[in-house]
């Protein structure tokens, strides 16, 4: 083996693990949208965590990913410690999948039919195609399905690369007695581990000893203790995850590595001690590429077998490892409100999935949805303290606007990141709408409050606001919580073409704030209202103003930025002016929202008290 062999072997093996990562890339985008809803609604028992982390496994190739996205639904919330070990072990079992499919390069024969089925045959047909999809295609799930198909053709023929660089090797006797050294257990276990850790991933590292074993110069003896060593080594990628995490999740990783080291250590006793008392002939033979894959398979299945009845025990054994503070019984003592189910959708937005953007960008939508409904709570809650303004309601307004600046902070650092991973069109769109809708969110919170601590001055002033200014502003309010109601319903629902309604009661709010700012200077001429509660009307239309011009950029951002258009000066002037479902709408809110005749000011009972 020459130095041109090396660099062919390093070329192989590059493009087999660049194969493995895009196939990887497109299989997640493919199914990440429904990696939620299977992995927390689907594992309510153990045996059907199994099946699913297995499944998952399968789907997305890759042991490392869902273990890390188990680490990040745990420190989510989402999942639970015991709903996590049964989703690690089936990830272990759904690895294995991978050794079957790169042992068909093993087959050989001249019929077609196995010509065929050797990924020589096939691999360059299924990279043609996910090229031509990628290049080609504008559907989402077909570039998706494209990346898929030509990682998987660069992953086959990386696979032979390294198979046919390697097969001078078999000549080589160093490279006999370099393998002879693994055959040591303990020496076989830390290659494994060692280079699985380097890689990241437990199905290339088995990749990798496949092609090595078509030379034939490895034998069993070599390989076993090399696979047990993968499996621990596979481990890397979700403690290096769990690092800052909460302590569960650091528990979900600690769970993953006590799995893998205990099922590799017990089968390790078992084994050697048996072959002590009697030796296994087969040690010394060559180990085929299927031979391996049927090992793979068999350990990863009696391990989770084996250990599948002590599950409790390794949830235990985790919380020993990382174990609570003796001062904090509660690992996230916060106030009851700030436990509410949405707001722990704030620790739903994990880093580790980010590398599966879809899922990723559906964790997102549900903060932000959270962050909606927070807003329109404190809106409503801003209402009721025209007629009843108390300090309480004051302080609830004043906490849903504090967790809404947490969920700024939050999304807007999270979008920025999930903006610079590979997103289809549509994501992309759906992203730029959140990203745009974030701040306008915020402001409508900031202006809420600002009402809630309006109209607490009347009591602090000891003043009220006479019947006909409570009427006025029962009116604007109403229409106000109509149009923000209306626009985090079309948000959530992500409802385009809709922009008219919107549009059309923002205008008629926008008219009604003229009006009622002209009866308050009819009213301060006539002595009708002191100069401190005026100050506080004109304070609280202002805002309600611009909570309707939020709404309207929010609206704008959901029906026209996808098109590209960022001027909601030039969207609405075309709405207003040619669309007669605008017109319609106008008409209905006007009348709607009328305000009433305006007292005369020789009949009005002397000035707001």
């Amino acid at each position: 083996m020459d130095i041109f062999n090396l660099i062919t072997l390093a070329g192989g093996v590059a493009v087999f693990l660049y194969g493995m990562h895009i196939m990887g890339e497109g299989l997640q985008a493919t199914a990440s949208d429904n990696l939620e809803r299977l992995l927390s609604r689907l594992t309510g028992t153990l045996p059907m965590a199994v099946l699913l982390g297995a499944a998952v496994t399968a789907i997305i190739q890759s042991s490392s990913g869902t273990t890390v996205m188990v680490v990040g639904l745990v420190n989510s919330g989402i999942m639970t410690l015991n709903q996590a070990v049964g989703v690690i072990m089936g990830a272990n079992i759904g690895t294995t999948i991978t050794a079957w499919i790169l042992s068909l390069t093993g087959l050989q024969g001249d019929s077609f039919f196995l010509r065929l089925l050797n990924p020589s045959g096939f691999a360059p047909i299924l990279a043609v195609i996910g090229v031509s999809y990628i290049l080609f295609s504008k559907r989402d799930k077909r570039v998706s399905l494209g990346t898929v198909l030509f990682g998987f053709g660069l992953l086959m023929m990386g696979m032979e690369v390294m198979s046919s660089a390697i097969s001078p090797l078999q000549y080589s006797p160093n490279f006999q007695k370099l393998f002879v050294m693994f055959e040591n257990p303990i020496l076989g276990v830390l290659v494994g581990a060692i280079l699985t850790a380097i890689i990241q991933s437990s199905s290339a590292s088995v990749g990798i000893l496949q092609a090595l074993a078509a030379t034939g110069q490895v034998t069993w003896a070599s390989a076993i203790p090399i696979i047990m060593g993968q499996n621990i080594g596979t481990c890397i990628t979700a403690l290096l995850s769990a690092i800052g995490a909460k302590k569960n999740a650091k528990r979900a990783a600690i769970i993953h590595l006590l799995f893998n080291a205990i099922g590799s250590l017990f089968f390790m006793l078992v084994f050697y001690a048996w072959h002590l008392i009697r030796p296994f002939s087969f040690l010394q033979d060559a180990v085929p590429m299927a031979g391996i894959a049927l090992f793979h398979t068999i350990f990863n299945v009696a391990v989770t077998v084996m250990l599948l009845p002590f599950h409790n025990q390794l949830v235990k054994l985790s919380i020993l490892v990382v174990h609570d503070d003796a001062q904090d019984s509660d690992e996230d003592q916060e106030d009851d409100f700030l436990k509410d189910e949405r707001a722990q959708l704030l620790s739903t937005l994990d880093p580790r999935f980010l590398d599966t953007p879809g899922f990723a960008l559906g964790q997102a939508t549900k903060a932000i949805n959270a962050m909606a409904e927070l807003t329109n709570e404190g809106f409503s809650i801003a209402c009721k303290m025209l007629h009843k303004p108390t300090e309480k309601r004051l302080a609830k307004v004043i906490r849903r606007e504090n967790l809404i600046d947490s969920f700024e902070d939050e999304l807007q650092t999270y979008l920025l990141h999930l903006s610079q991973r590979q997103l289809g069109d549509e994501d992309s769109i759906r992203l730029n709408i959140m990203m745009h809708s974030i701040n306008d969110f915020e402001r409508i919170s900031d202006h809420t409050v600002h009402i809630a601590e309006a109209y607490l001055k009347q009591v602090h002033a000891d003043s009220a606001f006479s019947a006909e200014a409570q009427g006025e502003l029962d009116i604007i309010m109403s229409a106000v919580q109509e149009v923000l109601e209306l626009t985090i319903y079309y948000f959530e629902n992500r409802e385009t073409n809709r922009g008219e309604e919107i549009e059309a009661l923002e205008e008629v709010i926008d008219k009604l704030n003229l009006k009622l700012h002209d009866r308050h200077i009819q009213r301060l001429k006539a002595n009708a209202c002191t100069v401190e509660m005026g100050f506080v009307f004109s304070d609280i239309l202002t805002a309600l103003e611009r909570i309707s011009d939020h709404c309207a950029n929010i609206s704008f951002y959901i029906n026209d930025v996808k098109e590209g258009s960022y001027d909601r000066h030039e969207y609405k002037m075309r709405i207003a002016q040619n669309s007669a479902e605008y017109k319609r709408y106008y008409q209905n809110f006007q009348n709607k929202y009328q305000l009433p005749e305006l007292v005369s000011r020789s009949r009005r009972g002397g000035p707001y008290e």
